[in-house]
């Protein structure tokens, strides 16, 4: 609104209203040096107030901004979460593991244990841990925590037999931006299909939803989740979303919860590499995040894993001079996906 609020632009009106006759106004002289500085802070003011425009408007604002925009919805970003998980300890018969016992992975992302124990007469006990630090840092696979922070007596060692999870890093800008604007253009009243979308989604660890209104005959209402990370959610935030909306819904309403079936997209392809190219490996891990990105974009979006897209994605990689005998799931051509599906990415097997 105000690009035309340059430093020239303003330093001419500034020196047109000097209307002194015999006063010198070009480059060099008193009055071109004393209005120059002015028209330069005048400059600088007039880009603040092109980004409070900005900032004012849903689309275009961002950070404790948007939230204000958001607030006056009524809505709320979702808060960063702690992951969870279970850890065993091996050591003497009746050690004691006292609540709060520090354990880490190797790259030192640590967990509190969350209840005491005693070692068993198996030598073992699990206890339930807590990450110290909120975020999806937390979230880590099986046999990664195997370090002992605080000191036990008569305990040996620590491992987790199965991964940590729920670990969320909070709502960036563009899942908050995209909440409030359905819920301005899709008004959710008296238990709607917009309401269950919007109870959903309220849900930390959740990304998006698909909502079923009589799926099973009256009365019933279906909601499929997907999680942030465009997977299923885990069984403990499909119970928090159904726990959530259950205290929301009309009465009467029969609910089911569940989290989007996923269907592996495996590729098989041979390629040709540019003579700049790394290892196999490092061009199968190139592939493998460009295919992530288009399976992302199309995540409950679009019910059609194209062919033709992975070969952009081939393509796109900078390792990759041509291909050919491309294979989507053994087949050459489009996989099409079921309304409570979702497409993640399988095995790329490089010929």
């Amino acid at each position: 609104m105000y690009e035309q609020k340059t430093w020239e632009h303003l330093l001419d009106e500034l020196l047109a209203t000097v209307q002194l006759p015999h006063i010198a106004k070009r480059e060099g002289t008193f009055v071109y040096d004393v209005l120059s500085p002015s028209a330069l802070q005048l400059e600088q003011a007039y880009i603040q107030l092109d980004r409070v425009l900005e900032i004012g408007f849903a689309e275009t604002s961002y950070g404790r901004y948007l939230d204000m925009r958001a607030d006056e919805h009524g809505l709320k970003r979702k808060a960063s979460e702690a992951a969870r998980g279970m850890v065993t300890f091996k050591g003497k018969t009746g050690a004691v593991i006292p609540k709060g016992v520090t354990v880490a992975t190797t790259d030192g992302t640590m967990y509190s244990s969350q209840a005491a124990a005693l070692v068993a007469d198996t030598g073992v006990v699990s206890v339930p841990v807590k990450a110290l630090e909120a975020g999806s840092s937390g979230n880590v696979p099986a046999g990664i925590i195997n370090t002992i922070i605080t000191e036990l007596p008569g305990v040996q060692s620590v491992f987790n037999a199965a991964p940590t999870s729920g670990g969320y890093d909070g709502e960036p800008d563009s899942e908050l931006l995209q909440r409030l604007l359905a819920k301005v253009r899709n008004p959710a009243t008296s238990g709607n299909a917009d309401h269950y979308l919007q109870w959903a989604l309220e849900v930390p660890g959740i990304g998006d939803a698909k909502v079923f209104p009589i799926w099973q005959g009256p009365g019933t209402v279906k909601i499929v989740v997907l999680a942030t990370d465009k997977h299923a959610p885990d069984t403990e935030v499909i119970a928090e979303v159904r726990q959530h909306i259950e205290t929301m819904r009309p009465i009467g309403a029969d609910v089911t919860v569940a989290g989007a079936i996923e269907v592996p997209v495996h590729v098989e392809v041979q390629i040709s590499l540019t003579p700049e190219a790394g290892s196999v490996d490092q061009v199968r891990t190139q592939i493998e995040q460009g295919m992530k990105e288009y399976l992302h974009k199309l995540a409950f979006k679009d019910r059609v894993v194209r062919i033709a897209r992975i070969a952009n994605v081939l393509l796109d990689t900078l390792a990759v001079l041509d291909y050919d005998q491309l294979k989507m799931n053994g087949a050459n051509h489009n996989l099409v996906l079921q309304e409570d599906q979702v497409a993640v990415l399988g095995t790329v097997k490089l010929l």
